[in-house]
């Protein structure tokens, strides 16, 4: 009898696992092979705009969006220009070469409802827009975000409709959810995101005989030596791969797992967690991610590369001697200007590493994940000192064909960030005309078909 998927992913005793696409049984997973996907990277606390935006490099006072970035670029309407991505910022030069993957966006706005913390309004209502006091039974302005209205749509044949990525282990934390989370199914609904490498792994990858084998990846091998008899050359090393991909994300976690368990007995005033590589621990989530899209076990996503405002301490790899708090950093940015460039440069290091990763998986068509992938970089604060609610930094990379890339647009004064959510929203085929606080799309993204 010929293997098909629904035996391969089943007949291994309760074993959860996706499959990339394969010649050999197209028939299966055509459906979802080409699915356009839409991940959200949410960076905690604003950036640097000095570092991070054009023409802002000698402003000791951060402009935001009152005209000084357009006049110092040489742009004569300072209302809107659309320019190429000619020279990137410090804080974007991880981005070199790959500038024909990305658009810069700038100018776009969010809306402050008073008497809520600002560091929780910007994270929980990032996804959301929500007018002002238009939700009347919470003091947060907060609705059903994007990714779930997304997913309504392009969710319904995937065994998860959305994936909730955080990259903070700490037990220390002394804030709420808002502080955490970007993903809400509605109003005082978290989706409670997933902030443990080993739990993310085993909810994507779990069985009932787990106990029977050393890791998952041996569990299924045998089922797999049937099937790769039935595929072709090219399938074959294409599912050699995709195991190597998942081994090598068990060696990450049995590697962080025997650290943390080694530092325990350090005598130190931090965390044990804070001690842990940060670039790994975030590139494993990311790895994790990776997979469950490269899989077809979901096509939504949202990582939190850090929670808002926490105090918990940091290993910054490579940056600083010791754990840091990139929230406490934050607040004394005159003295500490460099070493937050630092991790803002780190932050999109990791953002990069992901936009690799999704280069180097292909699809059935020859296209990458990335060209099938709407990977927005992105932060609810415009500037991490003034805690400034306008002219907010975002990245959008990927989406082949479908978008325009190699540009900066920057926005007329007050252009609502809704605006990209509901361009993106009708970019993955969602059929609405408004979406929270929008005027409008943003035509300068997207591609005519």
């Amino acid at each position: 009898m010929r293997t098909t998927r629904r035996k391969f992913l089943h007949g291994v005793g309760g074993t959860v696992l996706g499959l990339p696409w394969l010649e050999g049984l197209a028939h299966a997973h055509a459906a979802s092979a080409s699915a356009l996907r839409m991940v959200h990277f949410y960076v905690p606390i604003g950036v640097v705009r000095r570092g991070f935006f054009p023409g802002e490099a000698d402003h000791i006072i951060p402009k935001g969006n009152l005209g000084g970035v357009m006049k110092s670029l040489g742009v004569q309407d300072p209302n809107q220009s659309l320019k190429p991505l000619d020279v990137l910022t410090p804080t974007m030069q991880p981005l070199d070469g790959l500038k024909d993957q990305i658009t810069l966006i700038t100018g776009m706005d969010r809306q402050f409802q008073n008497g809520t913390d600002v560091h929780a309004q910007c994270a929980s209502c990032y996804l959301s827009s929500a007018k002002p006091f238009e939700v009347k039974d919470s003091a947060w302005p907060l609705a059903r975000t994007l990714d779930h209205i997304v997913a309504d749509h392009v969710g319904q044949q995937t065994p998860f409709k959305t994936l909730e990525f955080s990259c903070n282990n700490h037990t220390d934390n002394k804030e709420s959810i808002y502080f955490d989370n970007i993903s809400w199914y509605g109003t005082g609904h978290v989706a409670p995101s997933i902030r443990n490498p080993r739990k993310m792994y085993q909810r994507l990858f779990s069985t009932h005989d787990i106990n029977r084998y050393k890791d998952v990846t041996s569990l299924v091998l045998d089922d797999a030596r049937d099937l790769k008899k039935q595929l072709g050359q090219g399938d074959k090393q294409k599912l050699d791969e995709y195991f190597e991909s998942i081994r090598a994300i068990e060696l990450q976690l049995a590697r962080l797992e025997s650290m943390k368990l080694d530092l325990t007995g350090i005598d130190c005033e931090e965390p044990t967690d804070a001690y842990l590589p940060r670039g790994d621990y975030i590139r494993l989530m990311g790895d994790l991610m990776v997979t469950a899209l490269q899989a077809g076990l979901t096509n939504v996503a949202t990582f939190m590369i850090g929670p808002e405002r926490w105090d918990t301490p940091y290993m910054f790899d490579g940056l600083f001697d010791k754990p840091r708090s990139h929230h406490k950093m934050s607040h004394n940015q005159t003295k500490m200007i460099d070493d937050l460039l630092k991790v803002d440069r780190f932050h999109m290091e990791q953002y990069v590493y992901l936009m690799q990763r999704m280069m180097a998986v292909r699809e059935k068509d020859g296209s990458s994940l990335l060209d099938n992938t709407l990977f927005t970089y992105g932060s609810g604060l415009g500037d991490r000192s003034t805690h400034q609610y306008n002219d907010l930094p975002i990245i959008v990379a990927g989406g082949g064909k479908r978008t325009q890339k190699g540009q900066h647009v920057h926005m007329r004064e007050g252009t609502p960030l809704a605006n990209l959510w509901l361009t993106q929203a009708q970019m993955m085929g969602v059929p609405i005309q408004s979406f929270a606080d929008s005027n409008g799309v943003i035509p300068h993204i997207t591609k005519s078909s």
